[in-house]
Order: C-alpha cells, then structure tokens, then sequence
C-alpha cells in the first residue's frame, strides 16, 4: 500500500539526508567488494559488512550514526541482492550487468524491515483525523492515508519521486474478499489495438497513455536538450521530464486496475497468455556485421506493447483474482492466433489481417483476438482438468 508523505521542510531536509547517506553506504559497501577482490582475491559478504556497521555508526554519529541500523542492513542486503542477480545471470550465460555505483538520481527509497524497529506505522493511534509514521532521525510524519489499511504491516520503505515523497508498507496476514461466484470462465488475448480480447467478444480499450502525451514529453526532452549541464534551469527541466513520466505510470496503473477489476467480476476462471514480454520487445537493431531487418517497425511495435503496459496489468490481475477467490491460468501463447477455434486447423495464412481470421480449411471467419481467447481459453480448461486429474 502506498501513500504520500505530509513533509514539513525540516523534515523533508531530514528524509533527503537520509536517503543520502545510505546511497553513500551502499557506495562504500560496493568500493570495498571491489578493493578486497582486486587487491587480495578476498570475497566480502554481508555477513561481513553488517558486522563493522557498529563501528562505521560509532565513527559518524552525526552521519551514518542518526539512522536506523536495521535500514542500514536493509541497505546492504539490497547490495548482497545485486551481487546474488550478478552471479545468476553469468552462470545461466545472459547479459550480467556488474552493480552499479549509485549516483545521486538513482537511490530513491530506503527501507526498514520490520515495523517498530527504527520505525512505526501509526504512531500516534490517538490523533482523531490522520495517521502518522514515524522515522527515525525524521521524526512523526503526516501521511496521507487515503484507504484503510488491512492486515499487520511488516516492512515501511520510503521513497522519493520526483518532489514528492511516499511511504509504502508491505502488509502481511491480510485478509482475502472473496467476490461472489458467477460461474463464467473466459480466455483472454493481450494486444495493442485493444489491451485485453476476452472470448465472449468483449474488448478492453487500450488508452495509450504514452502516445498521448508523446508531444509534451517531446517538447520537454528539447527544451532539457538545450539547457547547460549542472545548472539550476536543468535540474527544473529534469523535473518537468520526470513528472510527465510518472504521470503516464500513474494512469497505466490505474487502466490496469481497472481493466483487471472488470474481469475479476465478470468470470471466476481466467485464462491468459504466458508472455514473455522482454524477449517480445527486444531490439531488432542486431549488430555492425549483421544488422537487423525492419528495425524501425519493430521498434515501433516495442513501443506499443510496452505503452500498453502487459506486465503491470497481468501483475495486478493476478493480486485481485487471489484476493477474490478466482482461479488464474497461465498458457503458453503457441499457436493460438493461428488455431482455428471451429476446426482446430493451424496455418500462418489463416491470420489474413491483424483483425481478421479466416480458416483456410473450415472456412470460419471470426475477429483474430477472439478466436485467440478462446483457443487461450480451451487450453487454460485442458491444464486445469490435467491438474485436477493428477
């Protein structure tokens, strides 16, 4: 759950010393992984790490000192996280991508892992209108709860976007709302002309948030183009780009919750595609010896899908289909824009248009994201029967 922060200027001069020196510990951290490796082949863990905090907290009272010690770990367990994903991917041979140092755009949130240790959620029980977090070395601060909040809160991060800052808690032990049953099933068929085809025939619009407010970003990117690094009219401009981006975050967020809202209701069993949405949306670009082919279209259908938003909305369906009782299957996508739903003949001719499907054997005609949802639909009922069978 996450609400806005309340901030007095003290108290918003307090959160962004905070946030600083735990980018500079995990900084440091990282410095001394690399030293210790490069110099001495010696490898340092958390383990290590956490135990000489109690000695960096000792030297920097005023600094490092002032926090929470348990954020601190939580600060280098994010680093250990890092080195973990580093390693996994070079022994699975993808792209490793070594940890980064963070600069000052690029630590935005800290965390505190368990409530009422450095932290408190609803500090002060007994003001009549708000609800207050408190922080340690920040102090109670005012937080804009706009719906309740259901469970035991576990963990409170912090995190700043833009010039805002929110309070974000991870609740446990909440309780599920189960919707009532309605006996319905259906597949669904995700796209860009339309975010979600459902196999009764209904269409969920795709509002393409990005594409409407591509003018504005557009002119704002000029205008951050023209201004002299590290002056105060860049760190403006920097801004104006940043808020129209979260702008557009915020609405896919909220199209996905309720587009996701809408099947939740309407079906107790939904079947969808299991996507691959990174391998789907990768550059087509290739290399200087094997350049790619039909760089630009792809790079336009890279951007469609990812302005439709598949991730965020799949995400969300599956939190409120298990917190209404409903049942979510997951198929693998093969073949099923192909399929012909009447016949079950495959052919890549079958798929005339990007809207249009004709079977090349039957003869059956239907809308090409329908027929897809409800091949999506067939084969999500098969793995369930399978499932329920074994």
């Amino acid at each position: 759950m996450k609400f806005p922060l309340r901030l007095t200027a003290r108290q918003a001069g307090s959160l962004a010393a905070c946030l600083e020196d735990h980018r500079q510990l995990y900084n440091a951290a990282l410095e001394h992984r690399r030293t210790a490796y490069r110099k001495a082949g010696v490898t340092i863990r958390y383990g290590d790490q956490s135990a000489d905090l109690k000695h960096i907290r000792a030297d920097d009272a005023g600094g490092q000192g002032r926090w929470s010690f348990s954020s601190q770990q939580a600060t280098l367990r994010r680093l250990d996280k890092a080195f973990a994903a580093f390693f996994r991917r070079l022994k699975a041979g993808q792209r490793t991508g070594f940890p980064r140092f963070k600069g000052r755009g690029w630590f935005d949130s800290v965390t505190w892992p368990r409530d009422g240790d450095g932290c408190r959620w609803n500090s002060q029980p007994q003001h009549p209108a708000t609800a207050f977090v408190r922080l340690q070395g920040v102090g109670h601060v005012r937080v804009h709860r706009h719906r309740p909040v259901h469970g035991v809160v576990k963990t409170i991060s912090v995190k700043r976007e833009g010039r805002r800052w929110f309070v974000i808690l991870s609740c446990d032990d909440v309780p599920a709302q189960p919707l009532p049953e309605t006996g319905a099933a259906a597949g669904i068929d995700m796209g860009v002309a339309s975010l979600a085809t459902t196999s009764d025939g209904e269409h969920l619009s795709n509002p393409r948030h990005l594409r409407t407010s591509a003018e504005r970003l557009a002119r704002a990117q000029r205008d951050l183009a023209r201004k002299r690094r590290g002056s105060a009219r860049r760190r403006k401009a920097v801004a104006r780009v940043a808020a129209l981006h979260a702008k557009v975050r915020r609405q896919r967020l909220d199209g996905a919750h309720k587009a996701a809202l809408t099947l939740v209701r309407a079906y107790d069993v939904i079947a969808h595609e299991d996507l691959r949405i990174t391998n789907m949306t990768r550059s087509a670009s290739g290399t200087a010896e094997e350049p790619g082919r039909n760089v630009a279209q792809k790079s336009g259908l890279n951007r469609s899908i990812l302005d439709a938003g598949w991730g965020v909305f799949l995400r969300v369906l599956a939190h409120k289909a298990e917190s209404a009782g409903r049942e979510l299957i997951a198929v693998n996508p093969a073949n099923t824009s192909r399929t012909c739903s009447h016949c079950g003949h495959c052919a890549k001719e079958n798929r005339v248009t990007q809207a249009e499907f004709a079977c090349t054997a039957c003869g059956h005609t239907a809308h090409a994201d329908v027929n897809a949802a409800i091949n999506i639909l067939r084969a999500g009922l098969a793995l369930r029967d399978a499932s329920e069978a074994a």
